[in-house]
């Protein structure tokens, strides 16, 4: 594969990479820490032991299920921000891992963990291979 961008660039990129990384890590960890490390009872604020109405459970227990689905989601794109540090490593970062064809400046400023062109991300989704 060849190399998209000169070593100043890619130093640039992988600064971006380690602060979106932290910014994800930091949200996954508050996350955590506010919703899904509590009991039900702390979730509810009914700490006095009396029963908690089932309207509440089912509210709390949406609000915990929505909470897992983002934290599972923001871990996708550590995932992805982890695999793009390694690109940046070998000096392919900015090359679509489908076309071989540089990936727009463009999109990699809005999504700089991207590993497909926009043409090959439409292609893939459309036959649901990503």
């Amino acid at each position: 594969m060849k190399k998209r961008f000169a070593s100043k660039d890619l130093k640039e990129y992988k600064e971006k990479l380690l602060n979106l990384k932290d910014d994800m890590l930091e949200q996954i960890k508050d996350i955590s820490k506010d919703t899904l490390m509590k009991s039900q009872k702390e979730v509810s604020g009914n700490v006095t032991g009396h029963g908690i109405h089932m309207a509440d459970v089912a509210s709390d227990n949406y609000d915990r299920d929505f909470n897992i689905g983002l934290v599972s989601g923001e871990k996708k794109i550590v995932i992805a921000i982890d695999n793009a540090l390694k690109r940046v490593q070998e000096k392919t970062y900015g090359v679509c891992e489908e076309c071989k064809k540089p990936i727009a400046k463009i999109r990699l400023n809005v999504i700089p963990y991207a590993k497909y062109c926009k043409k090959c991300k439409e292609k893939l989704e459309k036959e649901n291979r990503v």
